[in-house]
């Protein structure tokens, strides 16, 4: 105690003298910081047994565009952790509210050289992009992190003073395994208050992603928080709160055992190109599909699927867009994802229409997974249709930074107009005709509809998904409703999930209530 209260004199006195000098006295920093959470206490914790509650939110999914992140559920979890081995098992028992309720209960085993989920199924090998994230968070959330900082000073680094919040504090950053972690510190307590990464976001760009530390309490004579919020931008989309936590459990043989089928499939953890926030928050949306494709499963792929002549919907992602080519150009309903999409989807367009430009893109709403993608198509010189409000939140999309995994509008930088829908639009030339339709529904503030008059295709997003028996909702009655309004009948809906129905096959669940 006597030798960080030295440490911690030592730093104010440098503080109020030299500034430049105390922000980079990083091995300093994470000397007192390794005092502050017990010292060599610390290297006794070889693992831990965790027992907790968790709470998820989706800032990419808010009812308003900017608005509150959507609550996604809670959850309990059950953790061991061989941190001297790299090793965790976490059980999940999930109470799933969003996007549709549901109960979800499966088993995390993470491994250094491969990972696997079991449920009630059975076991399967986790992608490379999904290892490649969880290793990273449980470096992140380990106690070793800074031990293993001051132990390997030569990938330590002076980071200045980090904002938090409100606050500005002392920071260093460490590079880990090819990761590198900005580690603040409180001023007062000199443990770590946060930890951060920086992000690719598909929709904010370069982003913060912050584990905010808290409730510090004594484990085994070290310091462990017992509430970490993880929060992108500053804005929390997990909190995990721990209810009992023991040091040093028995761990049996058999806890990371992996299932023989398993071992014969089983990829490495992914060392480039890992897209974090998309990995990490489709999880906590329960609706990460576990490939490294990440877009489409293993085996399968995009495709133009023609529904009509010069109508083409994008089948075979997790998310769909719909090609309408008109005399001389071309309008793009949606663009999911990010880049990867927007590229195959452009790239397949020219071939399908060579000669006709992109002039169009129309956005049927805010949420992340079907607008990730439209820096792309500004890039190409489309320009944006969106629903009444939304225009703001979109302007704010192209001109935030996307330096971290540069983008195509970020080489080439470009502004656009973007055109706000308040209640109806026509495009229509000598070859085709687009009826633009804003949907009063439960899912956002604002969504549009589109619908291809010659053709007879309606393209509609997330109220309807064909991805197979369509429920009756009010989702459906409201795409009911503007059907009836406009009169349309014997259409062929594309769905922004799956593939098509037909409306004469659902028109239970399009009645009114």
């Amino acid at each position: 105690m006597k030798n960080a209260l030295s440490i911690s004199a030592l730093l104010l006195a440098m503080s109020q003298q030299h500034p430049v000098l105390a922000q980079g006295s990083a091995d300093a920093l994470i000397k007192q910081a390794v005092a502050a959470q017990g010292g060599a206490e610390l290297r006794g914790l070889k693992s831990l047994a965790i027992k907790g509650d968790a709470k998820f939110w989706e800032p990419g999914q808010s009812f308003a565009p900017g608005g509150e992140p959507r609550f996604l559920g809670d959850a309990t979890f059950d953790v061991t952790w061989d941190i001297a081995q790299a090793r965790a098992r976490t059980v999940w028992d999930r109470d799933q509210k969003y996007p549709e309720p549901v109960k979800l209960k499966y088993t995390e085993s993470v491994l250094p050289t491969l990972g696997f989920v079991t449920d009630e199924k059975g076991s399967q090998p986790m992608s490379s992009i999904r290892i490649a994230a969880h290793q990273r968070e449980l470096e992140r959330a380990s106690p070793w992190l800074l031990v293993k900082a001051m132990d390997d000073s030569a990938n330590v680094r002076a980071a200045g003073t980090q904002r938090l919040g409100q606050q500005s504090l002392p920071a260093v950053s460490y590079t880990e395994g090819g990761n590198t972690f900005t580690i603040l510190f409180d001023r007062k307590t000199h443990l770590p208050a946060a930890i951060r990464t920086r992000d690719d976001d598909n929709i904010s760009g370069d982003s913060n992603y912050d584990l905010i530390l808290a409730d510090w309490k004594t484990v085994s004579g070290a310091q462990i928080a017992q509430s970490l919020s993880y929060r992108i931008n500053g804005i929390e989309v997990a909190k995990l709160s721990y209810r009992e936590i023991s040091a040093n459990p028995a761990i049996s043989a058999s806890m990371f055992a992996v299932p023989p089928a398993v071992q014969a499939s089983a990829k490495p953890p992914a060392t480039a190109n890992v897209p974090y926030q998309w990995v990490l928050r489709r999880i906590f949306l329960s609706r990460f599909l576990d490939s490294d494709n990440i877009i489409f499963p293993n085996g399968g792929g995009l495709k133009l699927v023609e529904l009509a002549p010069n109508v083409q919907h994008v089948e075979g992602g997790t998310a769909t867009n719909l090609i309408v080519a008109m005399k001389d150009h071309l309008v793009i309903f949606d663009a999911p994802y990010g880049e990867l999409q927007s590229r195959w989807v452009i790239d397949a367009a020219k071939a399908k229409y060579p000669g006709k430009p992109i002039r169009y893109l129309v956005l049927t709403h805010h949420h992340m997974d079907h607008t990730g993608g439209i820096r792309t198509f500004v890039a190409e010189g489309a320009k944006l249709i969106v629903p009444v409000g939304d225009k703001a939140y979109f302007e704010k999309d192209l001109k935030s930074p996307h330096t971290i995994v540069p983008d195509d509008l970020q080489k080439k930088p470009r502004t656009t107009e973007i055109v706000e829908l308040k209640d109806q639009m026509t495009l229509k030339d000598d070859t085709s005709e687009i009826r633009l339709y804003i949907v009063p529904n439960p899912h956002v503030q604002t969504m549009m509809i589109g619908h291809i008059v010659t053709g007879n295709v309606l393209f509609v997003t997330d109220l309807i998904s064909p991805r197979g028996p369509i429920e009756r909702s009010e989702a459906t009655v409201a795409v009911g409703q503007v059907l009836r309004k406009y009169g349309i009948t014997g259409t062929t809906i594309a769905g922004g999930h799956g593939t098509t129905a037909k409306q004469s096959d659902i028109e239970q669940t399009l009645a009114a209530n």
